[in-house]
């Protein structure tokens, strides 16, 4: 068993994905502290910004980050000099992006995002950019010679730091008697950014480059040019997908808040419920997949090996265990959202209509996870373009959704948009993944067995409760009692999976 802690991908995978489950809890903190600092419409506006964020990245980091990586893993002795080269282009590029931002915000806030109380929040946001290429050009540069410690600490770097700011910030706003406002967490953004750009650069100034020999010298000389050619030859075409994808998700984004206007709230009441339902409900419906996306970072790199093995069986045992337990991590979210939904909006966010977001959006939990799981599985089967197809699918139609159904019914409308294009990317990704691999998912193990399960520990808990009050009586009033119950139906439902038939266990395919 040694050796298999030892192996690179396995160790980096592991600790990326303890690194990645800590920022994430990390996170869901100080958005229950942004909550309460700023409330509904202050995180409803904090979102707001993000579209013009995610395509400047788009723009200027991302695809240069992914090109730099696969650059540097195929020669890692051009590693340095794929970095410098990407770096200079990146921040080229962030710089011109944010002088832009920060010049045309008025018109960006107004005619683009259809709100102009976010022109004074874009030139703040702006500075990020350019830390954020810093950032991801040297993440990239690390998982190129696949030593994921460098990203795994500076991403949690990027979230202790941007939560100490905020909390010092607030504190000295309270103290002094200012109004805690929007701003708080725009600042946050790039003072986060900024220390993660910081530490990333710290552990790359100072760790040496990997061999010293000559020829590795040189080719950290090549001019420029030569190096250039081939990271954009790669990087251009991930820009590409990358714009697509953030610019349908931006135009939901956008448009959500106007169309709840047209729906007949007023724009005070449309922001509220937006920053309710993407700052209180939705972290909460997408904590949980921290699991099923740890999975998935397991399970690319597996495939991926077991795929340049010819291991068609390997494969296939792979592919069934995970899709069964996304499967059963859904269900059970779908029994603690329905249950505690309300609970949890109220002593978490003391907000009712968080609550019922939680309870109405806790439906898409076993699409999302399966989508997740899949999707990981058909990149590691190289199916890049097939999953960037059925993402642009499923955002055409929640946008559709948008622009035509909540104007006439509401939230209701954009709900139900959600959970349709969920279920669809998980219908076309498994359906592509069945023609790669043959896919065992019998109903009873993936299906049955979890709802029989989740019915029977809700029934046991229910009947428990009495004896169970003067417990819960002892613990403070708020959040942990709803823990409590909920880590309870957790175990019960792991048990009842247990005795009714484990993942994996029975039914296994040959």
């Amino acid at each position: 068993m040694k050796h298999l802690f030892l192996h690179p991908i396995l160790t980096g995978t592991i600790l990326l994905t303890a690194a990645g489950f800590l920022s994430r809890i990390l996170g869901f903190f100080y958005r229950i502290f942004l909550s309460r600092a700023i409330g509904a419409e202050g995180l409803g506006l904090y979102q707001m910004i993000f579209p013009v964020h995610g395509i400047a990245f788009a723009l200027c980091a991302g695809p240069i980050q992914t090109a730099i990586s696969r650059l540097t893993a195929a020669d890692a002795a051009k590693g340095r000099a794929l970095f410098k080269t990407g770096l200079s282009i990146s921040l080229g590029a962030a710089l011109v992006l944010m002088l832009l931002i920060r010049a045309c915000s008025g018109f960006l806030a107004e005619t683009v995002l259809l709100e102009p109380r976010c022109a004074p929040l874009l030139p703040v946001m702006a500075l990020s950019i350019p830390f954020s290429a810093v950032h991801a050009c040297i993440c990239g540069y690390y998982y190129g010679l696949k030593k994921t410690a460098v990203p795994a600490l500076s991403q949690l770097a990027e979230q202790c730091i941007r939560i100490t700011a905020v909390f010092l910030i607030a504190g000295v706003c309270t103290e002094n008697g200012l109004p805690l406002t929007v701003s708080l967490a725009v600042w946050g953004l790039l003072i986060g950014e900024a220390g993660a750009a910081i530490v990333s650069f710290l552990f790359y100034s100072f760790q040496p480059a990997p061999g010293k020999n000559a020829p590795q010298k040189q080719a950290q000389k090549r001019r420029f040019a030569a190096l250039a050619a081939p990271l954009m030859a790669m990087a251009l075409p991930l820009m590409g997908n990358r714009l697509i994808l953030n610019f349908l998700q931006s135009l939901e984004a956008i448009f959500v808040p106007s169309r709840l206007v047209l729906s007949g709230l007023s724009p005070e009441e449309a922001l509220s419920l937006y920053g309710s339902l993407t700052g209180m409900a939705l972290p909460f419906i997408y904590f949980p997949s921290a699991i099923t996306n740890s999975l998935a970072v397991v399970l690319l790199p597996a495939v991926s090996e077991a795929q340049a093995a010819g291991n068609r069986a390997r494969i296939r045992r792979s592919v069934s265990l995970a899709l069964r337990y996304s499967l059963s991590m859904g269900i059970l979210c779908i029994g603690i959202f329905t249950l505690f939904g309300d609970s949890l909006g109220q002593s978490v966010y003391q907000s009712k209509s968080a609550g019922l977001l939680i309870r109405a959006l806790c439906w898409l939990c076993p699409f999302m996870y399966l989508s997740t799981t899949t999707g990981s599985i058909l990149n590691g089967l190289g199916k890049t373009s097939a999953v960037f197809l059925h993402h642009a699918i499923s955002m055409l139609l929640t946008l559709s959704f948008v622009v035509f159904a909540i104007p006439r019914f509401g939230i209701a409308a954009y709900l139900a948009g959600l959970l349709l294009s969920e279920l669809l990317l998980a219908a076309l990704h498994l359906r592509a993944l069945s023609r790669e691999i043959p896919i065992f998912l019998p109903a009873g193990q993936a299906v049955l067995c979890p709802a029989i399960s989740l019915v029977l520990a809700a029934g046991i808990l229910f009947f428990a409760e009495p004896a169970l009050a003067p417990f819960f009586a002892l613990l403070p009033a708020g959040f942990l009692p709803v823990l409590f119950r909920a880590g309870l139906l957790s175990v019960l439902y792991a048990g009842g999976l247990f005795l009714l038939g484990r993942p994996g266990r029975r039914n296994r395919p040959a």
